[in-house]
């Protein structure tokens, strides 16, 4: 835990999941530079109605607590980090509204006086986010995004331009800048490209994607190799597809085990509403679950014969191994005995070897030039 030191107060903050030995901030300076923007223009007042977007673990949401503040993410690790960040910071917790990314972003007759917007990497998060966002704000209001230089580009600002309005940046700040949009009420924007959807190859699933999920376009490569090796066995009664995404790959493990319940679980809103849609459509007489949480976190302990799992090495900015070694921990209290764990991914990430120091197993299902797919059984 370290202190973000702000004008609007300091701040103990954590990351969430909290991990002993944490080297990473649960802020950075765009964070700073936004919060010392609001200050030294001396746009706070009594009133004022604040929307936050993409706000990681709520740094945003603690220092803007005392205001009329909404707080939109498509992430329940951010949710999550908010909640954890207000309270052990003592501020009340019900002081931010948290609505999800596909939620209303405001109320119609209340439009925002202060929109500020943490630029993520994914432009078509952006360009939706920022349709999303236009219906709640007036001329008067003042829309200002941050992020670090690095990852603010032409694309970026010209996203701000076609569906806010006029657009200009800051000067860079401990490698932070500022976005300043001005909206634009006579400004007719494009309509939302999203969600999008595709025919999934040699199948006659129509495959729905919101603007947040991976691989959005089209099948990816791993993905690929991975449903092609799907396993098929009457055992099987229960199968998680953890970290669903769009929900592909339990979609097509349901579609070659027809004897099983299915779950899908990811900590994305989008992609868990994408996976929702996607196998109704698919199986409209079958049912299934559908979970927004952290990893595998609320569900039973021993309850699943197979868990399906392509692990992402990113949380936020972050790149790492921690989510896979939390999902590989937490898919073993899951499984039940005998139950089996599939992991697909990168030959280079020795996934083997991470696997077989925790379940004390590992065999390789099959293997190509970049990917492997790999099997622990939990004894």
């Amino acid at each position: 835990m370290e202190t973000l030191a702000v004008p609007q107060g300091n701040f103990k903050l954590s990351r969430f999941p909290v991990r002993q030995q944490e080297t990473l901030r649960a802020w950075d300076a765009a964070d700073e530079y936004l919060l010392d923007y609001l200050n030294d223009e001396q746009l706070l007042h009594s009133n004022c109605h604040i929307l936050i977007v993409n706000d990681s673990f709520g740094a945003l949401a603690c220092a803007l607590s005392g205001y009329d503040t909404v707080s939109v993410s498509d992430s329940f690790i951010a949710q999550q980090g908010m909640q954890l960040n207000l309270n052990q910071n003592q501020l009340d917790p019900d002081a931010v509204e948290f609505r999800h990314s596909l939620m209303a972003y405001g109320q119609a007759d209340k439009p925002y006086d202060i929109v500020l917007f943490k630029v993520t990497k994914s432009l078509a998060q952006l360009e939706d986010q920022l349709h999303r966002i236009r219906p709640y704000i007036t001329h008067n209001s003042r829309i200002i995004a941050a992020g670090m230089a690095k990852g603010i580009h032409t694309s970026t600002l010209q996203l701000f331009t076609t569906i806010i309005g006029q657009t200009k940046t800051s000067l860079a700040r401990k490698k932070a800048r500022l976005i300043f949009a001005h909206f634009d009420p006579e400004l007719i924007p494009p309509e939302n490209s999203y969600p999008r959807s595709y025919r999934l190859a040699n199948t006659e699933y129509q495959i729905l994607n919101h603007a947040n999920v991976f691989s959005r376009e089209k099948l990816d490569i791993g993905t690929r190799f991975l449903i092609e090796n799907l396993p098929t066995d009457n055992r099987f009664q229960q199968i998680i597809d953890l970290g669903c995404g769009n929900g592909i790959v339990g979609l097509m493990a349901a579609a070659a085990n027809p004897q099983a319940s299915l779950r899908f679980v990811d900590e994305s809103y989008m992609a868990v509403a994408s996976a929702r849609e996607n196998f109704s459509l698919a199986f409209p007489d079958r049912e299934a679950q559908f979970e927004v949480t952290d990893c595998l976190k609320g569900i039973p302990s021993d309850s699943s014969d197979l868990i399906l799992n392509n692990p992402p090495f990113h949380q936020q900015n972050a790149i790492g191994d921690f989510i896979a070694w939390q999902m590989f921990t937490e898919a073993k209290t899951i499984l039940k005995s005998g139950g089996e764990l599939w992991v697909i991914g990168n030959r280079h990430l020795n996934y083997h070897a991470k696997l077989k120091k925790l379940f004390g197993n590992c065999s390789t299902i099959a293997s190509n030039t970049k990917f492997v797919i790999l099997k622990a059984i939990k004894r």
